[in-house]
């Protein structure tokens, strides 16, 4: 086990398992998606023990407490000891609502969508 004193946010994202990759979590930081103290931070940004980091996964804003610094993936066994999900129960229950609300209903005889028409249900989807 790594202990880093002075631990990259995306490093620290990719090794506790919330991004499959270090890229993806990179990534989120430059479009804003991770937030430390209501402030949009970038990859390089150190974390400290003790912080609260917001992961904005629409339509779910997740919370997590960092617990300890982990530089290195390991075993999703060891992870519990680095991070704790502080996410408010309101914000799970938002994505139970969307894997709901997923369906649609198409009358009969119509076909399938055309890619217009599917873009169009994807735009309205993102929305809610």
């Amino acid at each position: 086990m790594e202990h880093d004193k002075n631990l990259r946010i995306d490093k620290w994202l990719w090794a506790v398992r919330i991004f499959k990759t270090r890229s993806q979590a990179s990534e989120a930081c430059k479009k804003g998606k991770i937030l430390i103290d209501d402030i949009q931070v970038k990859p390089s940004r150190v974390v400290k023990i003790g912080e609260i980091v917001f992961v904005k996964r629409p339509p779910v804003t997740y919370k997590y407490k960092v617990l300890g610094l982990l530089g290195k993936r390991q075993s999703a066994k060891i992870i519990v000891d680095y991070v704790e999900d502080v996410t408010p129960e309101e914000e799970k229950v938002k994505l139970d609502m969307q894997r709901f609300t997923g369906f649609e209903l198409r009358d009969r005889g119509i076909g399938r969508p055309t890619k217009r028409e599917r873009r169009l249900i994807d735009d309205i989807k993102k929305k809610y």
